[in-house]
């Protein structure tokens, strides 16, 4: 398959830099939500031929309880979702009634079957009552995308208030219901970023008529970059447990952060000041990609405890580029324009 065509203004450093990343991305194995993520990522690049696919994919995978992608777990509850829009895209770009049908089995999965809290929060796994940060990106977004906006939010609001701490404006990474308490109470950096990216794409897809809903939302977002962005190093990067800074240095975070700020601005609901810190976050993270177009030092694959490289990692550049070019020509910082230290000249 041919590369895609890069959007107009882009320029070829970068689409070419895109265009190494997303190559390394496509050779990677993926878990379900990784599947996800790399076809939302291809989605929002514009580069449908490539989503298709990814979504044929999900689909060949989808197991009988309606879970799409299901490779290397039986565990996993919310991750599947993440393939949700991908598919529903396939469905309007082809006609296929299948790939329609299996956006329908996944929700119906969700809505039916899958495990919750006695509150309605959907379990992030099977095999454990637990609700984990990560959940915010790989559901919701799919509920909103598939007409159940109200059901969207009341995930969004329920994750929150299990693990959102008011005091230092970022999220515990796993709370477990049976215990009534926290697996892991770490604001892990990734799993905010999963929080804000989540948020983000809800924001996109609630209908106009819900106004205050949205701007409640916005909130929500607005509140998590500020607790993330106290925690920015001069680099631009962040430590894997964000207040801990004997934990590694880690690249995904901040790609996820800039890809929530570019969204934000492009789409009016985020003050245009953030864009420092998200160009400082993308130079950052253009440092990191090395000559075979691998993100270095995101939380790595397969236990994402140690820093490496993911499929994640991969997507979440694209999606941050793709995001910034809805911003980059109208009147982006003076301060940050034009490249940084590692990006191609």
């Amino acid at each position: 398959m041919e590369p895609g065509r890069p959007l107009p203004g882009t320029p070829p450093e970068d689409a070419a830099l895109v265009e190494r990343v997303k190559r390394a991305m496509l050779a990677m194995q993926r878990a379900p939500w990784e599947q996800g993520v790399a076809a939302q990522a291809l989605l929002e690049l514009g580069e449908p031929d490539w989503v298709v696919l990814m979504a044929r994919e999900a689909l060949a995978r989808q197991d009988g309880e309606g879970r799409l992608a299901m490779l290397y777990t039986t565990q996993a509850v919310t991750d599947p979702a993440a393939c949700g829009e991908a598919v529903l895209f396939a469905a309007k770009a082809t006609g296929d009634p299948a790939f329609q049908e299996g956006a329908d089995r996944m929700l119906d999965y969700l809505l039916v079957r899958a495990p919750r809290t006695p509150g309605g929060v959907l379990c992030h796994t099977n095999d454990a009552c637990q609700v984990w940060a990560d959940s915010m990106y790989m559901a919701p977004p799919f509920l909103a995308v598939a007409g159940r906006p109200e059901l969207a939010l009341a995930q969004v609001e329920g994750i929150r208030s299990l693990l959102w701490d008011p005091a230092r404006r970022l999220f515990s990474h796993q709370w477990d219901e049976g215990r009534k308490a926290f697996a892991r109470r770490a604001f892990w950096g990734v799993g905010n970023g999963w929080c804000a990216a989540g948020m983000a794409r809800v924001h996109a897809a609630l209908p106009a008529a819900m106004e205050a809903e949205r701007s409640r939302l916005a909130s929500h977002i607005q509140d998590v970059l500020d607790g993330c962005l106290v925690h920015q190093r001069p680099d631009g990067l962040f430590h894997d447990v964000l207040d801990d800074p004997s934990s590694f240095v880690e690249t995904n975070l901040a790609q996820m952060l800039a890809y929530t700020i570019y969204r934000g601005v492009r789409e009016g609901w985020l003050d245009r000041a953030c864009l420092v810190q998200a160009e400082s976050m993308r130079r950052a993270a253009r440092a990191k990609v090395d000559a075979s177009g691998l993100v270095q030092g995101v939380c790595g694959a397969p236990e994402f405890d140690r820093p490496g490289t993911a499929a994640e990692g991969q997507a979440f550049f694209i999606l941050m580029e793709a995001a910034r070019r809805g911003v980059s020509g109208s009147g982006m910082p003076t301060a940050v324009r034009g490249p940084g230290p590692g990006d191609p000249s």
